[in-house]
């Protein structure tokens, strides 16, 4: 770390700074050993170049927004609370717990409004008042295909791209011992407990879970539409052929790591950073092991693709009863404007340096260096050439930006893209709630119909109300777009 920062953490700084707290979402990560939330060289760094004494609280994941609304109804209320979902900053505007900030961000927020797109901030303004500061997700998708090349070589297969060409390599997988090793150990396909790394499958017949889609000039959602039941009933199909491993309603990101790393797995989709992570694990376990990236699989109507990353990551919120608000705003403009660059890359010349004119990551540094994303994710703003920059630093044999340009080039978005309204408010929970019912049909314990009741719930249960809010919105949004 920087000698200033060094001396800093020893001897601590002249004059008595101002004080704040702020709570965020740690995102499972880990401090090297010494170091916590409230001393570190990144929170050193932020803390002399804004001149405050910066509080963190790091709640548990593990019912993180419970947790913060409790804060915020108690009687010590922090100064920034770090939330991802639109509808509980909604509700808690609704309610008078949150500050408007336009004055504040006019004064001390000069990076941010430049910085952040309008179409952000529209999503944390209610009644023509801005309610929260946004933080841009840096990538647009998540998830892509990887196999095993060496097994398809194996067994005489080529790379699928058709629904059918993929569900003879998951049978393949699963029936014929792609690894040789004469024991009945590996699967075709792995998913994740929710349903996560199924996206393609999906993207396959043409929807993509939890999202609106526009069908003549309407919105409805895509978890009631016919082609999710075809979706659910494929996957179905390949769990009951025993092509999916069994254990995925159990499975974490971990497991999933273990599993392909120790040769269990053979496609899967990956998430685009796996190349990295687990698929370089499979590597130096298995030197043999030869990953590539496939195209998505192209369904009955040639529809194929992935679903688009939320674009808004996090809101940061400040309670009304905070007096400190104003030192917030210049603790995220330093964040996203002056300290953005260094909270991205991590330090020069201890992270990474640069040799030819290009920037070099040391891995071990970066890894342990990793923490500093919590302070970095408050105020993410769109850069694309620093991300690329990011990605390649860490070896172009990775693939890391090529496999967001994959993403990228097959995204399937959400067509509703307005603030929450009233209803989904008062019935978010409990739908989701409601597709526990995916699962058992995919694992045969519900049948086919049960989709179809689903459906009647799902309407029933404030769905409908819902998608009029949400038709309504979407036709208003058009009008002023129409009247600019």
């Amino acid at each position: 770390m920087p000698a200033s920062l060094q001396e800093g953490m020893v001897s601590g700084q002249a004059g008595v700074p101002e004080r704040i707290s702020i709570v965020i979402n740690s995102q499972g990560v880990q401090f090297p050993q010494g170091l916590d939330e409230n001393r570190n060289p990144y929170l050193q760094y932020i803390e002399e170049n804004t001149g405050l004494d910066v509080q963190v609280n790091l709640p548990p994941q593990e019912g993180y927004q419970h947790t913060v609304e409790a804060m915020l109804n108690g009687e010590q209320v922090p100064d920034m609370i770090s939330i991802s979902s639109d509808v509980w900053v909604a509700r808690q505007v609704q309610r008078g717990a949150l500050q408007p900030l336009d004055e504040l961000l006019q004064q001390y927020g000069g990076d941010l409004l430049q910085r952040i797109p309008q179409e952000a901030w529209d999503r944390v303004r209610f009644q023509g008042k801005l309610y929260g500061i946004p933080s841009i997700n840096p990538t647009s998708g998540v998830e892509l295909m990887y196999v095993r090349k060496d097994w398809l070589d194996r067994l005489g297969l080529k790379a699928p791209r058709t629904l059918e060409e993929y569900q003879e390599v998951i049978r393949a997988f699963t029936r014929e011992d792609p690894d040789g090793n004469g024991k009945h150990d590996t699967y075709g396909l792995a998913l994740t407990n929710h349903l996560f790394r199924s996206a393609p499958f999906f993207g396959a017949f043409g929807v993509q879970l939890n999202q609106w889609t526009d069908r003549n000039g309407r919105l409805v959602y895509s978890n009631i539409l016919p082609e999710t039941k075809e979706a659910l009933l494929f996957l179905a199909k390949l769990y009951r052929e025993g092509g999916i491993d069994p254990e995925f309603p159990l499975m974490n990101h971990k497991n999933l790591a273990e599993k392909v790393e120790q040769g269990r797995i053979g496609l899967f989709s990956a998430a685009w950073y796996d190349t990295r992570g687990m698929i370089a694990g499979s590597k130096v376990r298995s030197p043999e092991a030869e990953w590539i990236p496939l195209e998505y699989p192209t369904g009955p109507k040639g529809d194929r693709g992935v679903y688009a990353a939320p674009w808004i990551k996090s809101y940061q919120v400040i309670p009304a009863k905070s007096t400190d608000a104003g030192a917030v705003v210049r603790l995220l403009n330093f964040i996203g404007g002056a300290g953005y660059e260094t909270l991205t890359l991590g330090f020069p010349n201890e992270v990474w340096v640069m040799k030819e004119g290009r920037i070099v990551s040391d891995f071990a540094e970066h890894d342990k260096h990793q923490y500093r994303g919590i302070y970095g994710g408050l105020a993410e703003v769109a850069d694309p050439e620093l991300l690329r920059k990011r990605l390649d630093s860490y070896g172009v044999t990775f693939r890391l930006y090529d496999n967001l340009q994959r993403i990228e080039r097959n995204l399937i978005r959400d067509a509703y893209t307005g603030p929450p309204t009233e209803s989904m408010e008062l019935y978010s929970e409990s739908l989701l709630a409601m597709q526990q019912v995916f699962l058992q049909i995919i694992m045969g314990t519900a049948p086919p119909e049960a989709f179809d009741a689903y459906v009647q719930e799902w309407k029933q249960g404030g769905g409908d109300a819902i998608t009029e809010e949400v038709n309504r919105q979407m036709q208003a949004s058009r009008r002023y777009e129409a009247q600019r």
